[in-house]
């Protein structure tokens, strides 16, 4: 079936403008000119409508991430974390403003496209594994390269989280930081241009948390993986080239990271 997202290009769109560009760097310390831009958002905002009272969970979100990246989004609950992230995984869709992963328009594409949009170029971990209790380790991912496109072999996506030598056991046979791993593997099995993660330790024990973190690192690393991870863990910050504060619904400030810290060196 061919990719409906990959027909409808953005039409006049710029990447961005000068000004935004220079603001970017003001804010981040790094030059950015010669990167890839993976997503950009203008004007982003969400309101959700409860009864008679209407929530802002996301407003005036204006963003650019680039190919390559490690982004954490930081906030308390509510803040707009988790809201931000759908949307740029497609799995929501924005109230006003524009959301574009590469050239191709998140903001009004149909469900049908989105649906590709999140089987072809996305890659999701959240903080609960969801896997499929009856079904080995090898089976969990493999449900995953049965409809992309050109994935990996399972086995070979379970060797790059460290789990090689579990592929027949089932998820009760694993640790909690073991199924996530898995997780982990299921999602980047098809090559993702992106993973996006929401919580992905908050189940999680301190060391066994930071072993989840350093397989998405390396994911990042070797791979060349875009990835974005929710957290209200200020420590983890640290292991980013960029950090999003997210206050009310707004991004209250972005801080580059010069000197990033390896997840082993985290402390929380």
């Amino acid at each position: 079936m061919p990719n409906a997202l990959a027909t409808t290009p953005v039409a006049v769109t710029p990447v961005a403008s000068a000004q935004s560009d220079r603001q970017s760097e003001a804010t981040t310390g790094t030059d950015t000119s010669d990167r890839a831009v993976v997503f950009q958002a203008k004007g982003l905002a969400k309101t959700y409508d409860m009864g008679e009272v209407k929530v802002n969970a996301l407003m005036d979100v204006d963003l650019t991430i680039y190919k390559g990246e490690f982004i954490v989004l930081l906030g308390a609950s509510g803040s707009g974390k988790s809201t931000l992230l759908n949307i740029l995984g497609g799995l929501d869709c924005p109230s006003s403003g524009t959301a574009q992963f590469a050239e191709h328009d998140l903001t009004h594409a149909s469900d049908d496209e989105l649906t590709l949009y999140r089987r072809d170029h996305v890659g999701f971990v959240f903080q609960f594994y969801n896997l499929i209790p009856s079904l080995t380790v090898r089976e969990n991912v493999e449900l995953v390269t049965d409809i992309a496109k050109d994935p990996m072999p399972a086995v070979e996506a379970l060797g790059l989280v460290g789990l090689a030598e579990r592929v027949d056991h089932f998820p009760s046979q694993l640790s909690g930081g073991e199924q996530q791993r898995v997780a982990i593997a299921r999602a980047i099995v098809k090559k993702p241009e992106v993973l996006l993660c929401d919580e992905p330790t908050g189940a999680l024990d301190y060391q066994t948390g930071k072993l989840v973190l350093e397989v998405i690192a390396r994911i990042n690393r070797e791979m060349g993986t875009t990835a974005i991870v929710i957290t209200h863990n200020a420590a983890i910050a640290g292991m980013a080239d960029r950090v999003l504060y997210l206050s009310g619904g707004r991004i209250e400030k972005m801080v580059q990271n010069d000197h990033k810290v390896a997840p082993s060196e985290l402390t929380w």
